[in-house]
């Protein structure tokens, strides 16, 4: 392959922080980006060289975006695979990954068969679309997560059902046809973003421990504190993953670490993942930058540490809506050893990701257990300094 700079157009279906982060990685390399996403001036549109405002599932608008790109990306999983693979067919430009993929992860259930049917390990899972059904998963498993076949992700459409009396009002959370999963008894989530290049080639970044609360991502912790035999069997069943999955690209490969040492699939996201964002500070390539290279099908960059690396999401920290200002910030620039991020997004609202804050080591041999509970320390201690309330 023949590559020369400025380089191509890449169009990207979804133009919110991952894409502005995408954008961000792309331009050093000579790549534009054009996105579509329907509010009009998305985070990703300053960093952009065009915005398309329309829907994700628009027919229409991802036609237009086809016609002026030299290759298809997205970065939310609500983009309407059939169309991408039709415009991708009239415009003949590439799209990755592979609108079949994207079909597959779109249905909760479907993955969790698929998952099944290649042999990868994953929690006892069953359909439910009835009341009674959620009452019976509840009973046989002691317990389940429902989730919502179609339009959850990053932990939306999750409810946890512990008492069958629940069955009712969770099965109206996740709009009535879902999946019942066992609820696992685990030691640490742990995340592996893995990338697939062309000819077959994967890569895949060292394993991140993920720490949740009320099903939000808060800190990722890289690499994950868990025994070598565990982050071996995590690399392991991601690279299972990878090539189960059809097309190039990043992929956010979300797993549990059970109390016995075993390591399950939780969900996969078929693109660049929060859980990956540590990759920007401590990895030799990102996951950003390797994502844009796989869709354009040039070299995989490097995914090996460069340091060990913890970082915290900021959030909402409001009860109501508010015009995003974000205060204490200064503390964050004055750290020697933290890189701030913003997503340009306008409006605070609970719990809503506004940006992420990575704080890494001075070097690659501070990788003790010890050492990444003190760079959690110090993240958590610089994302508490800030706020979006008006003291």
């Amino acid at each position: 392959m023949s590559i020369s700079l400025p380089g191509p157009t890449l169009g990207v279906v979804g133009g919110g922080q991952l894409a502005r982060m995408l954008s961000e990685a792309a331009a050093p390399l000579g790549v534009d980006v054009v996105v579509l996403d329907p509010t009009p001036d998305c985070p990703a549109a300053p960093v952009v060289r065009d915005q398309i405002v329309a829907a994700f599932d628009d027919a229409d608008g991802i036609h237009e975006l086809a016609s002026r790109v030299d290759a298809l990306t997205f970065e939310i999983e609500l983009a309407d695979p059939e169309a991408l693979a039709a415009a991708a067919a009239e415009h003949d430009v590439p799209v990755h990954p592979d609108p079949g993929t994207l079909e597959t992860i779109q249905d909760k259930l479907v993955q969790a068969e698929a998952l099944a049917d290649a042999g990868i390990p994953e929690p006892e899972f069953v359909a439910v679309a009835t009341q009674g059904g959620v009452e019976r998963a509840a009973q046989e498993f002691g317990g389940v997560m429902l989730k919502a076949r179609k339009g959850g992700y990053d932990g939306r459409g999750n409810v946890p059902v512990t008492d069958p009396a629940d069955a009712a009002d969770a099965l109206a959370a996740v709009g009535g046809d879902a999946m019942a999963e066992r609820f696992v008894d685990f030691e640490r989530e742990i995340a592996v973003m893995g990338v697939k290049g062309a000819d077959g080639e994967t890569r895949t970044y060292p394993p991140t421990e993920t720490v949740h609360r009320d099903e939000i991502l808060r800190e990722s912790v890289s690499p994950a504190r868990a025994d070598d035999a565990v982050l071996d069997r995590a690399e392991a069943v991601a690279e299972d993953v990878l090539a189960f999955l059809d097309g190039r690209g990043a992929y956010g490969i979300e797993l549990f670490e059970t109390r016995d040492g075993d390591v399950l699939v939780n969900e996969i996201a078929p693109r660049p993942h929060n859980s990956g964002h540590w990759t920007i500070e401590g990895a030799r390539t990102s996951q950003f930058e390797n994502h844009v290279r796989a869709v354009l099908g040039w070299p995989l960059g490097p995914t090996d540490l460069v340091a060990p690396a913890v970082t915290a999401n900021l959030l909402g920290d409001v009860s109501d809506p508010t015009p995003a200002t974000l205060r204490g910030v200064e503390s964050v620039l004055a750290a020697p050893d933290a890189d701030l991020h913003w997503y340009g997004k306008a409006e605070a609202r609970p719990l809503r990701k506004m940006g992420h804050l990575t704080v890494t080591a001075s070097d690659e041999t501070a990788d003790l257990p010890a050492d990444r509970d003190a760079l959690l320390s110090r993240a958590r201690a610089l994302r508490d300094g800030t706020t979006f309330r008006r003291e």
